[in-house]
């Protein structure tokens, strides 16, 4: 498994900028799968059930967790929920157990409040928060103990639906686009085509 160390540097190159929340992704998705005793997922070993939104710190958060644990939109090994929390659930396909990691209350009530937070609320990108208040911020959360911000919940079976992927592709009878068969309609004449040419939704 990559350390920490790696991980944050990977997470730094993937999620573009500085911030708290993005570590305390890589943090709570390594403290998952040690739970779970499983490595990064290579494919689709491992399922992130995520519970964030968008439009606030979860975003960087989840990222964290996508470069902790290789659960990827890509690898189709994710899920989000838009519940607005800073909350996941780890799934172990091959054994069939989960364990569901969230922020403790306390600890992100003081973080909503850091300086870090109240620039962001100004308006000010992240990238261009000093780094006297950034680097110190997640400096703190690469050194501190999980046990001061993160609530590991207890392992459970969880039932897997598994699936097979989808290789074979046809051309769309209006548009000529390749599409997975999976994903193609017939028409009232008998022609297959994609979805956005079928008029209807999935």
């Amino acid at each position: 498994m990559k350390t920490l160390q790696e991980l944050f540097e990977v997470g730094m190159k993937f999620h573009g900028h500085k911030c708290p929340a993005m570590p305390l992704g890589i943090r709570a998705g390594m403290a998952a799968m040690n739970t779970l005793g499983v490595e990064r997922s290579k494919d689709k070993e491992l399922f992130v059930i995520a519970e964030t939104g968008k439009g606030h710190a979860a975003g960087c958060f989840l990222d964290g967790i996508m470069t902790a644990t290789g659960c990827t939109y890509g690898k189709s090994n994710i899920e989000k929920r838009y519940w607005n929390k800073m909350a996941f659930t780890l799934v172990d396909q091959q054994t069939e157990k989960a364990v569901r990691v969230s922020l403790k209350p306390d600890f992100f009530e003081k973080a909503l409040n850091s300086a870090f937070v109240q620039e962001r609320k100004a308006g000010v990108p992240p990238q261009d928060i000093e780094p006297e208040i950034t680097d110190p911020l997640v400096d703190r959360i690469l050194s501190l103990d999980e046990s001061a911000f993160l609530d590991i919940g207890a392992v459970h079976p969880v039932d897997v639906k598994k699936s097979k992927g989808i290789f074979t592709a046809r051309r769309c009878a209006r548009c000529g686009e390749l599409t997975f068969v999976n994903k193609l309609r017939n028409t009232e004449d008998g022609a297959l085509v994609c979805i956005p040419c079928s008029g209807h939704g999935e």
